[in-house]
C-alpha cells in the first residue's frame, strides 16, 4: 500500500469512523428516521446506531422487479425504501467511459443479439480465466452502447420482468452520479450509492484501468471524500488497495466462496484463498485499507450437502473485532436462490419463506444485506427489530 504503519492506523480509524458516523449515521439520519432514532443519533454523534440496521441495499437496484442496472431498477429501489442503491457494476467502453452492467459480456443483459450491425463483434475471450462467448463492452463505443436496450438477465426466474425488456438504455456512471444528486434534491434526503468495480485486473491489462477512471469522476463531482455518499467495492483486494490511495470513500472487499481465489491473487501468484482472508489475520489486513467486507451469505451461514442452513461461522464477530462492517450478498425471494429449508415448492419463479431466511441471517449480527427485493428486506427488518 506504500504507507507507513502509523499512517495506515490513522487512515483506518478515520475511515471506520466514516462508516460508523457518516455512511451509516448520516445516511440513516437523512433517510427519515423516527424522532427517537434522531435523538439517539444526536446522543451518539450520528454513529452506527443512527442507521436503520441491518441496512437494506438494493442489489443492482430493485432487480427482482425490473431489469438490473437500469434507471427503472434504481428508481424503484428508492421508491421501495432501500437505504442504499447498488447503482453501478462498472465496466468500461472502448472509448474509456464507465457504464453500468453486471458483466462486460452484455449478450444476456441487452438486446445486442438483435442488432445485425453488431453481429461481427461477438467473440470468445478469457474473462478471469473462464472462456466466455458473447459481446463485450470494451469492444463498443459509448455511442454504440447507447443504441442498445436492457433486458431481464434471468427470465426463467423473473418472467414478469420481461415486460420491461427494451424500455431502458445502459446508464453511464456519470449519469448515475447526476441522478443521485437529482434524487437527493427531489426526495429531500441524501441518496447513497454502492458501485462495484468489475474485473479490474482484466481491464487494466486491456489498457482500460478502472480505479483511476472512478476516482476522476468522483473528484469531478466532489464525491471522493470521507463524507461522500458513495461506497466502493470490488472482489479484487488489490483494486481496493489502489482505491485506498486515490479516494477517501469508504471501501469494501467482496468475498466469494471459501475455496475461491481473487483473480488478482491468481495473476500475481498469491496463493491465498478467501478462506485465508476471512481468518482473523486476513481480516486485520483488510481492515488496514478497507472499512468493510461483502461476503457471500454462505460465508456467514454455510449450507450442508442438501442446501440447508447449518450453524453460523465466527465471521461476523471476527470482522467486528477488527472494526469491519459486513454487508453480505444476496437475498432473493425466489425458491432457487434460498436455502433448501426455506423453499416452498419447486417452481423456479415462486417465492419461498424468505422472511424466515432473513431472520436467520439477521440473527448473526450482520450490518446489512444486498437484496433484489428491497421492500421484502425492509419488512423483514421491521419484523426482526420488532
Amino acid at each position: 500500500m506504500g504507507t507507513q504503519e502509523s499512517n495506515e492506523e490513522t487512515s483506518r480509524t478515520g475511515r471506520r469512523a466514516l462508516l460508523g458516523a457518516a455512511v451509516l449515521g448520516a445516511g440513516g439520519a437523512v433517510l427519515g428516521m423516527a424522532g427517537t432514532a434522531r435523538a439517539d443519533a444526536a446522543r451518539h454523534g450520528g454513529g452506527v446506531r443512527s442507521l436503520p440496521k441491518p441496512t437494506i441495499i438494493g442489489h443492482r437496484g430493485a432487480s427482482g422487479y425490473r431489469p438490473e442496472h437500469t434507471f427503472g431498477s434504481y428508481q424503484l429501489a428508492l421508491d421501495l425504501g432501500a437505504d442504499i442503491v447498488e447503482a453501478g457494476d462498472l465496466v468500461p467502453t472502448k472509448d474509456g467511459h464507465l457504464v453500468c452492467r453486471h458483466e462486460p459480456e452484455i449478450g444476456g443483459t441487452t438486446d445486442v443479439a438483435d442488432h445485425p450491425e453488431f453481429a461481427g463483434r461477438k467473440k470468445t475471450t478469457l474473462l478471469d480465466g473462464v472462456s466466455t462467448t458473447g459481446w463485450f463492452t470494451e469492444d463498443f463505443t459509448l455511442a454504440e452502447l447507447k443504441t442498445l436496450r436492457a433486458v431481464e438477465r434471468i427470465p426463467a426466474n423473473r418472467p414478469h420482468n420481461t415486460l420491461y425488456n427494451g424500455r431502458w438504455e445502459i446508464p453511464t456512471f456519470e449519469e448515475v452520479l447526476r441522478w443521485q444528486d437529482e434524487q437527493s434534491r427531489e426526495r429531500g434526503k441524501q441518496v447513497w450509492i454502492y458501485p462495484e468495480l468489475k474485473h479490474p485486473t482484466y481491464f487494466r491489462k486491456l489498457g482500460l484501468p478502472l480505479e483511476e477512471r472512478v476516482a476522476k469522476l468522483l473528484h469531478k463531482h466532489r464525491k471522493d471524500r470521507r463524507t461522500s455518499p458513495v461506497i466502493l467495492q470490488s472482489f479484487e483486494p488489490t483494486s481496493v488497495q489502489r482505491l485506498h490511495t486515490l479516494v477517501d470513500n469508504p471501501l469494501v472487499v467482496l468475498l466469494s466462496s471459501a475455496n475461491s481465489r481473487p483473480w488478482d491473487f491468481v495473476e500475481t501468484g498469491d496463493p491465498r484463498t478467501v478462506a485465508d482472508l476471512v481468518k482473523p489475520a486476513g481480516l486485520r489486513e483488510i481492515a488496514s485499507y478497507a472499512q468493510g467486507i461483502g461476503p457471500t451469505l454462505d460465508l456467514v451461514i454455510p449450507r450442508d450437502a442438501q442446501g440447508n442452513l447449518t450453524r453460523p461461522t465466527t465471521l461476523v464477530s471476527d470482522a467486528h473485532k477488527v472494526g469491519l462492517i459486513l454487508h453480505p450478498y444476496t437475498m432473493r425471494n425466489e425458491n432457487p436462490f434460498l436455502p433448501a429449508n426455506f423453499r416452498k415448492g419447486t417452481d423456479a419463479d415462486a417465492y419461498g419463506d424468505v422472511f424466515g431466511a432473513y431472520k436467520a441471517y439477521f440473527a448473526t449480527g450482520i450490518d446489512g444485506v444486498f437484496t433484489d427485493q428491497p421492500d421484502t428486506g425492509l419488512l423483514a427488518r421491521q419484523d426482526f427489530n420488532g
